[in-house]
């Protein structure tokens, strides 16, 4: 398995790697592109620790503890990538302990999935707004789930939708879309079965709860009225999110932050890239106008390339600044889209 996580620490330094998890150890390069690693940390003996708080202002970091007491420190770019990451090299760890070989993209062959079932397009199905799967707040050991489902009702949903021929096949069908990614665990009764040894990591039970990944999905303590209400901006569904140059209100001065588009309601949380679990600040999109910009004020050309601005529906300004021109394309073309669906 491969992919790319946010920063790794390596050599004291953070650093973003391109990471890939092999059967007994974790490769890190330098770029996707690069022929060979960087290093390679073995997992035979090897301990995990997430979350880990050895670094107080920085989120969704986990750590591996080589036998020879070396620690490794990895920080994902948002907590599910990072539940995603332990939940593999857990299984990978297990597998050596076991004397058995780990292979993330083997699900097909090891659960004798028909070659007949396209997974991708099922996805797509499961997720449509008007015949797919209802995402719900399910509520369980006071806690609430958005944006999420029961195990049951994802069985209920093949079975109607003639996508399997029973109960059964269903089970093996929603365990290889679990293996693959493209649903996600919530709630301590699914992540148990998933980090467990049972023959379906996918439970078809009302206690068992599920999202897809891309859905904005969280979990929260019950809440007074007021805390609903000011957790609201949170709700919308997660779009884009990456890092940006902002200019600051008052001295001026540029900053990088990290930035998270959500849409209905639409949102663009900052944050500081070093961590910390609350947003610097909010820029509520709706009514919004976003327009690349190319000159100062007084008609020069500007001095800083790939600029864009924010001018929301209270009239506040503010000027950001992408790495290339196709990422501040994306952006503006992102926002727009946002602005013009979310509340």
């Amino acid at each position: 398995m491969s992919q790319n996580i946010f920063k790794g620490s390596m050599f004291n330094t953070w650093k973003p790697m391109w990471v890939v998890l092999l059967e007994d150890g974790i490769e890190f390069y330098k770029k996707k592109s690069d022929n060979s690693p960087k290093g390679m940390i073995p997992l035979k003996g090897s301990t995990l620790t997430s979350p880990c708080q050895d670094f107080g202002k920085r989120m969704f970091v986990f750590k591996i503890t080589t036998t020879k007491q070396q620690d490794h420190f990895f920080q994902a770019a948002f907590l599910e990538e990072r539940d995603a990451w332990v939940r593999d090299i857990k299984k990978a760890i297990k597998c050596i302990e076991g004397g058995q070989k780990f292979a993330r993209k083997s699900t097909r062959r090891s659960i004798r999935l028909p070659e007949t079932i396209d997974l991708g397009a099922l996805y797509l199905s499961m997720k449509d707004t008007e015949k797919g799967i209802k995402e719900l707040n399910l509520e369980k050991d006071k806690k609430i789930f958005n944006h999420c489902f029961t195990g049951n009702c994802v069985i209920d949903w093949l079975v109607s939708n003639q996508s399997v021929r029973n109960r059964q096949e269903g089970l093996m069908i929603a365990s290889s879309l679990l293996n693959e990614g493209y649903l996600q665990p919530a709630g301590d009764m699914s992540k148990s079965a998933v980090d467990g040894t049972a023959e379906n990591p996918f439970l078809d039970n009302p206690d068992a709860f599920y999202y897809f990944p891309d859905s904005g999905f969280f979990c929260e303590e019950n809440s007074s009225d007021d805390d609903v209400i000011l957790k609201e901006e949170f709700r919308g569904v997660i779009i884009k999110q990456g890092c940006l140059l902002k200019q600051g209100h008052r001295r001026k001065n540029w900053k990088v932050r990290k930035f998270i588009l959500r849409e209905d309601p639409a949102y663009l949380h900052y944050y500081d890239p070093a961590g910390g679990e609350d947003p610097l600040g909010a820029i509520h999109l709706r009514g919004c106008v976003v327009t690349s910009v190319e000159s100062n004020s007084d008609g020069r050309k500007s001095e800083e390339e790939n600029l864009f601005e924010i001018i929301t529906a209270d009239e506040v300004h503010y000027f950001l600044q992408a790495a290339t021109p196709k990422e501040r394309t994306e952006w503006i073309k992102a926002i727009q889209v946002a602005s013009r669906t979310g509340k």
